[in-house]
């Protein structure tokens, strides 16, 4: 199984060439341009370093959100453009899921979180189990406050990684049970996105590129001011 995986979901911008679980080649980028400058540069530089066909791909995988409206549309138009281009299906990718593949078969919780803004994070909680990913918490826009009292419930140590963590780092830090992933594996990569996406491609979660759609989870920032200013009105 040969996949292309594209990751524009936050601050990051990132490609790998995945094929029968091993990475032939990921570019990553977290720098100032924007996706719209960098993911298809990246994408054909990942494409041309490995001389891989394009036709020879099976699947494309796409960070699906939540994230940054404005990454994720770039991330869903360039993978449904690709796919349409040779025909082949998209694997959506929770994103937050994709994040929890770069902390492999730890005993502790692992946390990721991306800053939602307005004090609040988009984020899950997961664990391993024999070497398969389990949901403990699922993916939503919560408070951090909310998100610390629901994972110091549980009583284990957790691993917080995420764009999320610089933001909240303070507040995280105060409990001895929670600890960072390192700069290694504390954001996301498009070799996450194809870990994710081949166990997904297995209980059939491929869809038609035509299908594919990101998933925000919240209301944009212009839909929540136009609402407050209409009822304020």
């Amino acid at each position: 199984m040969k996949i292309l995986a594209i990751e524009t979901s936050g601050l990051v911008a990132s490609a790998a060439l995945v094929e029968d679980g091993k990475t032939v080649g990921e570019f990553t980028v977290n720098y100032k341009m924007t996706h719209s400058q960098t993911i298809m540069p990246i994408i054909d530089s990942v494409i041309k370093t490995t001389q891989t066909s394009l036709d020879t791909i099976d699947y494309i995988a796409c960070s699906r959100g939540p994230g940054s409206f404005t990454g994720l549309r770039i991330g869903a138009a360039t993978a449904k453009g690709i796919a349409h281009g040779i025909n082949k299906p998209i694997i959506p990718v929770p994103t937050l899921t994709a994040l929890a593949y770069n902390i492999f078969n730890t005993d502790c919780l692992v946390c990721p979180i991306m800053d939602a803004r307005r004090q609040q994070v988009y984020s899950a909680v997961f664990e391993w189990k024999d070497g398969n990913i389990k949901t403990v918490l699922p993916e939503d826009a919560r408070s951090i406050d909310d998100l610390i009292r629901m994972v110091e419930y549980t009583g284990r140590k957790a691993v917080f990684l995420g764009d999320g963590v610089p933001v909240y780092k303070d507040k995280l830090a105060k409990n001895n049970n929670f600890f960072f992933a390192p700069a290694n594996c504390n954001l996301q990569r498009a070799a996450s996105v194809a870990a994710a996406a081949e166990a997904l491609a297995a209980d059939g979660k491929a869809v038609n590129g035509f299908d594919f759609a990101p998933v925000y989870l919240r209301k944009s920032q212009a839909e929540r001011e136009l609402e407050e200013k209409n009822t304020g009105a």
